[in-house]
């Protein structure tokens, strides 16, 4: 078996952390009974029985009748309370032992991991009454070691796929072995982390209505190379349950991988619960079910629940399409806005986004030095910096461009000194790609240069923001390539700009993107594109003054108070709530 990195972030293990009893009296599982692995992660009890519960894995059900299978087993996190939900179950239902040999297969990558797993369980069969030769038939009927992965499209269908499987970045797995991957589950396409794979393979796995519930970080939810993994779901299976666990505690240790929780079944598509835990979520006092809890929140039936905002929704992502994500009643809301509302790009209003010039050779191309080459080739160029404020302060940063407006890159025997200055550099110039692909071309920057667009009125995003920032450029300035831009045939830009400013606009960004720490947001291209807005003939003269005033003042909660109206949203706590 090869053996690779699988401790990372989430890991593909877990030690079993200190279970007190939940269905079943018995001894206490040792949170860490020898030394583990450095970046092992113990799940909290709650979440699992929460994992548990929703995927209506139950002991009151007859549940040696159910096949389960816990893909990435480790020490026990989930294995020990299916193990013992199923011990009641058959004492409930008068089953013996012999009759649950086939209800359970978990796999673990690691020897050592897996034999420990087996005493674990051993212990608690003998507990539960069986005698210790069977007890260790039937564990190790149960634990195998294998790698799911390889071993998954040749074994029998199963009712339910649960646990957490491991998060293994790209570069950390063997390429040989991440190879073999690829070509069992095409969805682990690009820079794909290994828990695509187990979501295709459990999926597949999956017997008709059958259901699939992991906690697993969410990335592939909006990411491109989750593009295909979401496709697949909503092919041929129905998202039932998304709880984003970010700020929860949900492990023993501090991660960040961002996690949710998510339940899949092999159904067609209905209604979801979307739910968020906070800081503050745990279990709930008492025998009562949290994941009753949460479905009688989010369907109005509880008016709170401790540590959650929940709510559903009738409608769903289809094809490659991201998962958006919010507080659930915002993303109520977002569905609305993007079932009644065009896109901010449109060839209707003439609106355009776009990324400023790419050079490859930045040190080279840009400079303050007015002298350094013929003033004609000089292009003024705002920096990410320039936008800081809200208010374009031109840093007196030039592009050094080597651009005719209309034909192509200059002849340099025209510009003297830009020939000089860029043969100075011809060495580092030609190391760059672009010059490689086209050495007749080696002084070029990656992208042309459309002379228009400096003299167009647009608004500027800077990429990385923890809030919404558009700044207005009057036709005075080229964006440099850290920089997003709108332009527009139909939009007074400062509406505009007071739109985007506010937190209607910003909704779009959160939930589509993919956040950096500290709650960063990222405004690039396909996320701009993502904003929904009014008609700009539709919008009201009094309206567009208070928009045009917000922008002009960076008022963040006048152009919202303004854009509420704009969109005809009257419910001003679906956004504002949180």
């Amino acid at each position: 078996m090869t053996s690779f990195p699988n401790q990372l972030d989430l890991g593909i293990k877990h030690a079993a952390p200190a279970f007190s009893p939940v269905i079943l009296p018995g001894p206490q599982i040792e949170s860490s009974p020898v030394s583990e692995p450095k970046g092992v992660v113990y799940t909290k009890s709650w979440v699992v029985n929460l994992i548990l519960d929703l995927a209506d894995y139950l002991p009151n059900k007859d549940l040696a009748t159910i096949s389960v299978v816990e893909p990435s087993s480790g020490g026990g996190a989930f294995l020990i309370p299916l193990v013992r939900r199923l011990l009641t179950s058959l004492a409930l239902h008068g089953r013996p032992l012999s009759e649950a040999y086939s209800a359970i297969r978990a796999y673990e990558i690691d020897s050592l991991v897996a034999e420990r797993t087996i005493s674990l369980i051993v212990k608690e069969l003998i507990d539960w009454g069986a005698k210790p030769k069977e007890a260790q038939l039937i564990a190790r009927s149960w634990v195998t070691f294998g790698d799911y992965l390889l071993e998954s499209p040749t074994s029998s269908s199963a009712n339910v796929v649960i646990g957490n499987p491991p998060y293994i970045r790209y570069d950390d797995i063997p390429p040989q072995l991440f190879a073999r991957y690829r070509s069992l589950y095409p969805t682990m396409v690009g820079r794909s982390d290994i828990y695509v794979g187990f979501i295709e393979a459990g999926i597949r796995q999956l017997t008709p209505n059958g259901v699939l519930a992991f906690i697993c970080a969410d990335r592939w939810m909006r990411s491109s190379y989750g593009a295909a993994l979401r496709s697949l779901i909503s092919s041929e299976y129905g998202v039932e349950v998304v709880i984003e666990m970010h700020e929860a505690p949900s492990f023993e240790d501090d991660v960040a991988a961002y996690p949710s929780i998510i339940v899949i079944r092999r159904a067609a598509q209905k209604d979801v619960i979307l739910a968020t835990a906070g800081k503050a979520a745990g279990p709930i006092p008492g025998e009562g079910s949290l994941a009753s809890s949460v479905k009688d929140l989010a369907s109005g039936l509880l008016g709170s629940l401790n540590g959650f905002r929940a709510s559903g929704t009738n409608r769903w992502y289809r094809g490659k399409d991201p998962w958006p994500w919010l507080d659930p009643h915002k993303l109520k809301l977002l569905q609305e806005l993007e079932e009644h509302f065009d896109p901010l790009e449109d060839l209707n209003t003439g609106t355009k986004i776009g990324i400023g010039v790419a050079t490859g050779a930045d040190s080279i191309y840009i400079t303050k030095d007015t002298e350094l080459v013929e003033i004609d080739r000089l292009l003024p160029l705002a920096m990410s910096g320039d936008t800081k404020t809200g208010i374009l302060k031109w840093s007196n940063h030039y592009l050094i461009n080597p651009w005719e407006k209309e034909q192509g890159l200059i002849d340099l025997e025209s510009y003297p000194q830009m020939k000089a200055y860029l043969n100075n550099h011809k060495l580092d110039l030609m190391r760059r790609s672009i010059a490689k692909q086209k050495p007749r071309d080696w002084y070029r920057t990656i992208d042309r240069v459309n002379h228009d667009l400096t003299s167009m009125q647009k608004l500027y995003f800077q990429d990385m923001k923890l809030v919404s920032n558009p700044t207005l450029d009057r036709g005075e300035t080229y964006p440099h390539h850290n920089l997003y831009f709108v332009t527009s045939d139909a939009w007074d830009l400062e509406i505009l700009g007071g739109l985007l400013l506010s937190q209607v606009a910003q909704l779009f960004i959160e939930a589509y993107c993919t956040k950096l720490r500290g709650g960063t947001l990222r405004f690039q291209a396909q996320y701009l594109r993502r904003i929904r807005v009014p008609n700009p003939a539709e919008i009201q003269p009094n309206v567009a003054s208070q928009l045009i005033e917000a922008f002009r003042s960076r008022d963040a909660q006048a152009a919202t108070l303004a854009a509420l109206v704009a969109y005809g949203i009257d419910d001003k706590s679906s956004l504002l709530a949180c």
